[in-house]
């Protein structure tokens, strides 16, 4: 897994704001300010789902307009776009449907509880310089992570 201090590869990948499909570049966002990268297992799990609310209900957006949030799953954009419109998730789902950006980030996981190929629930803070500032991955598929730590990690940018 990549660690804080080390360089956030790029991606291009498709997803949903909820309602367009369209494609996500890292590099795109960096230049506003930080983004949190947030891997998750996928769309419609009760953990990933408590995590992504999570996420929409810390007001970041309120309170930090620079911030960019984009969830990562194995899931589809369409599979997104009805999640996010289900959930009210406020921020864009990405679709790492063939697990590259989550090999190259060390969150891949080949099989999981009986699912096969997924991400592991993970969330990394890159600043405008496109270096890790902080990254967290779960030990177990319920563990939730640590937001005062993100929070913070923002915080410090």
């Amino acid at each position: 897994m990549l660690t804080a201090g080390e360089a956030a590869p790029d991606f291009i990948l498709p997803g949903t704001d909820g309602e367009v499909v369209r494609e996500y570049m890292l590099a795109e966002h960096t230049r506003d300010g930080p983004v949190v990268l947030a891997f998750y297992l996928f769309d419609f799990n009760p953990e990933c789902t408590d995590q992504l609310c999570s996420i929409g209900n810390f007001g970041w957006f309120d309170v930090r307009e620079d911030v960019t949030v984009l969830g990562v799953s194995r899931d589809s954009a369409f599979s997104h776009r009805a999640f996010a419109r289900e959930h009210d998730i406020p921020f864009p789902l990405l679709s790492d449907s063939d697990g590259a950006v989550a090999e190259r980030y060390g969150v891949r996981l080949d099989e999981l509880a009986g699912h096969r190929d997924v991400c592991n629930r993970a969330v990394f803070v890159v600043d405008t310089d496109t270096t890790v500032r902080y990254a967290w991955a779960a030990d177990d598929p319920e563990g939730q992570p640590p937001w005062q730590e993100v929070r913070t990690a923002l915080d410090d940018l």
